[in-house]
């Protein structure tokens, strides 16, 4: 299993970006991806969850700004991210979790997923 991020960058207080993750060797929503973020000198956070698009969760920090979506036909997950903060400068990773999860569950410990994208970095400017 490969996880492919990009879409970070530069962006100002309150302008919008969205993430990708591709994922290649596994399905999309068979049990779960996330996006966690880790800012400079901190430890890394879940930001949100999404498994077979029924089961969507986020970080509260992040909620009603956030949206995390998936493509099963281009094996990708979206972070839309609005109404950007310079508290959300961070390097975004996206992963996905290889183990058996009970349905409705929502693992939000970075130790929960077994595979990881790269990284993507996302600074706003305020």
């Amino acid at each position: 299993v490969q996880l492919q991020a990009s879409g970070g960058g530069l962006v100002q207080a309150g302008e919008s970006l969205r993430l990708s993750c591709a994922a290649s060797g596994r399905t999309l929503s068979e049990y779960g991806m996330a996006w966690f973020r880790q800012a400079a000198g901190q430890e890394r956070e879940f930001v949100a969850f999404i498994r077979r698009s029924t089961t969507i969760s986020y970080a509260e920090s992040v909620k009603g700004r956030f949206a995390i979506s998936g493509d099963n036909a281009k094996n990708t997950v979206y972070l839309q991210m609005n109404s950007l903060k310079a508290e959300d400068t961070a390097v975004y990773y996206c992963a996905a979790r290889g183990r058996f999860l009970l349905s409705g569950r929502v693992p939000r410990d970075p130790k929960d997923y077994d595979y990881w994208g790269q990284g993507t970095q996302v600074t706003v400017s305020s």
